[in-house]
């Protein structure tokens, strides 16, 4: 043979092979030579880059790929069989089972090299040894029911790892994993459903066939076949516009019904993460910044109901269904895609789903230079915008693109930080000041860069790493009144600021600056939070409530400190029913963080419920034995002394001092 293979198994897409090299073993090669064998070889490969994408060998679910099943199915497959979930599932299913595992009689492929032979009178098969047949049938294993299967391609059974199998395709196997998957496909959606022809083509001899039984065949006349044919391909017709007018008004129901959170009044849309197919965990910073840029964009619309990135960020690597996504958040549109960055090039792929209907609003493929990321993500917020048929004034189009600045280097030092930010550790902080820094060096004016930068001293102060807290705040305040004074359209530093003003007791102050964020970006999550948080601390309760409870719809998933902050809401205004609810699911969503406990143990004292108050003082005092009455009182922001007091009392009635 004249291949030379470098990794222990290789994928070759362009002349559906399949190669194995193990250690003190004869290398096999497996030829896929028909259309029908093709379409499993593929399959094969589909399972790989998935396990890739999740960065571990797991069980791939089917149903979450039908769509790309369907399109090997009618065109590497050539059509060998129905498309439809019900037919193609259980196909696979059992292919996978029973005749891609069965090394000897290989109904599916042709081993290369070797003869096929007769043995005991029982037809042409290949001879190997027991331990081989067991090795290769080990790779196929699968997982669930015939309708609802999950594949896994168990390589971890020969002792190998992810990053020693390779999927090749184009001339001389330039291209490798994500990037071979990836032109694989677009080929196959650019010859319009057509099988793509080999780079390379291999001229194999014939298969050596079994003697076979003949059977009668029925030849039609030419002129009854077609005729027969005009009348199948008649009532498939009827059918499909029976069963897509029956779904056109059926289905929007059935799923409406089914959603964990009622619909928003207006279009409403999750835009999951979009998945980084660069080979290089570094580079998910990259995908995510694009990903959360598109929020943010969208967030500014007031047209639009746009879920939180903390919420759709919970999928992330996760192979969940477009549908359960919809029903899970409450949303109607679902978008998804994938970030490939080689070099000064990118490729971005989208598509936007009706997740109620099934149908595809709109799928694109960008491929662009790294330098036109600022156009590109404009380009797909507008598409989006477009796509939902929301209308947008020349003023709200003119908020929602832009990216603040022109420098390449600046802006990617600015996405970097951010995500460091969130790692919320002291040295990932510390990283993320140095990046802002380094971008505002590159591009003075670039108010994000201010912003990040502000965010930095702030996160000093909750992590206690700090050592004058008071200085900090200063600081955090001065960079983001900068941010401000280069863009005064940034939501997220008016709810920066506005946070900062009510952590200092600046309660009028830090209000106004977080309703601007809600006027500037009215999904944005963290700004209705931050203006709740400033009513609450200023005794306004009762007008807290509602951002509380707005913020939490737009991220469903919300981080402990939304729910405790309304927990004490609802308190403050004696509804202990409905504040014990938030600050129940507050400790049940992260049972170590001290602030829901002890919101929980004011609520359960005040309401009577004195041995539940009393636990959880005891869990307080194991999550922080140096707690104090005191220090909490001297850190609390809470304008209203009366409540204050009345606050203290009930965690002292509970064992608290």
């Amino acid at each position: 043979m004249s291949e030379t293979h470098t990794t222990p198994l290789t994928i070759d897409l362009t002349q559906f092979k399949l190669h194995i090299e193990l250690a003190n073993t004869p290398a096999l090669t497996f030829q896929f030579n028909s259309p029908s064998r093709r379409f499993y070889l593929s399959v094969i490969a589909l399972v790989v880059t998935e396990m890739k994408r999740l960065g571990r060998v797991t069980s791939i679910p089917l149903e979450e790929h039908l769509e790309l099943l369907g399109l090997l199915n009618e065109t590497v497959g050539g059509s060998g069989g129905s498309s439809e979930r019900e037919y193609l599932i259980p196909r696979i299913y059992r292919k996978w089972k029973d005749a891609l595992p069965d090394l000897e009689d290989a109904p599916l492929f042709k081993v290369l090299g070797r003869k096929r032979d007769y043995e005991d009178g029982l037809g042409p098969g290949y001879r190997f040894t027991e331990e081989q047949k067991d090795t290769w049938a080990n790779l196929f294993e699968y997982r669930g029911s015939e309708e609802h299967v999950r594949l896994r391609f168990s390589i971890d059974r020969l002792g190998m790892g992810l990053d020693e199998v390779v999927i090749t395709y184009g001339e001389d196997q330039k291209l490798a994993n994500d990037a071979a998957w990836d032109a694989f496909i677009a080929g196959l959606h650019r010859e319009g459903k057509e099988t793509p022809e080999p780079v390379s083509p291999v001229y194999e001899e014939p298969e050596e066939s079994a003697p076979c039984q003949k059977t009668k065949r029925i030849l039609w006349n030419s002129r009854y076949r077609w005729a027969a044919l005009a009348a199948v391909i008649a009532v498939v017709a009827l059918l499909a516009v029976w069963r897509y007018s029956w779904y056109a008004t059926h289905e929007e129901i059935a799923s409406s019904e089914k959603m964990a959170l009622p619909l928003p009044d207006k279009p409403s849309i999750a835009v999951l993460p979009f998945v980084n197919l660069s080979g290089d965990p570094e580079q998910e910073y990259f995908s995510d910044g694009i990903t959360e840029q598109i929020i943010t964009c969208l967030s500014k619309v007031p047209k639009l109901f746009v879920i939180a990135r903390n919420s759709t960020f919970t999928y992330k690597g996760k192979p969940e269904r477009v549908q359960q996504v919809s029903r899970e958040l409450g949303v109607r549109y679902v978008m998804e895609g994938s970030v490939h960055r080689s070099g000064d090039r990118i490729r971005v792929t989208a598509q936007l789903i009706d997740a109620i209907s099934g149908h595809h609003l709109w799928a694109e493929r960008y491929d662009r230079d790294l330098k036109d990321v600022f156009a590109l993500q404009d380009e797909i917020t507008m598409r989006i915008i477009t796509a939902l048929e929301v209308k947008l004034t020349e003023g709200e189009q003119a908020l929602v693109t832009g990216s603040g600045t022109k420098n390449l280097e600046a802006y990617l030092k600015v996405l970097q930080a951010r995500e460091l930010k969130r790692h919320q550790t002291i040295e990932a902080n510390h990283k993320a000041r140095r990046l802002a820094e380094e971008a505002i060096a590159l591009d003075p004016d670039y108010a994000q860069a201010y912003r990040w930068l502000s965010g930095t001293h702030l996160v000093d102060v909750w992590l206690g790493s700090t050592k004058s807290p008071r200085q900090s705040l200063k600081k955090a305040v001065e960079l983001a009144t900068k941010a401000l004074s280069l863009d005064d359209s940034l939501g997220g530093a008016h709810g920066l600021l506005g946070n900062l003003y009510i952590m200092m007791k600046d309660y009028e102050k830090g209000i106004i600056e977080t309703k601007r964020a809600v006027e500037l970006e009215p999904s944005a999550a963290d700004a209705h939070a931050f203006l709740g948080m400033g009513l609450r601390f200023a005794g306004r309760a009762e007008e807290a409530i509602p951002s509380l409870q707005k913020a939490i719809r737009l991220d469903p998933y919300a981080p402990g400190w939304y729910l405790h902050n309304l927990a004490s809401a609802y308190r403050n205004v004696e509804k202990y029913e409905e504040a014990t609810q938030w600050a129940e699911r507050a400790v049940q969503q992260n049972p170590e963080n001290v602030l829901s406990r002890i919101v929980l143990c004011s609520i359960y004292s005040l309401s009577g419920r004195m041995d539940e108050a009393r636990d959880q003082a005891k869990e307080i005092m194991r999550l922080n034995p140096n707690f104090s009455l005191e220090q909490l009182a001297r850190t609390n922001p809470q304008k209203n002394r009366v409540l204050k007091q009345r606050y203290t009392d009930a965690l002292r009635k509970a064992g608290l001092k």
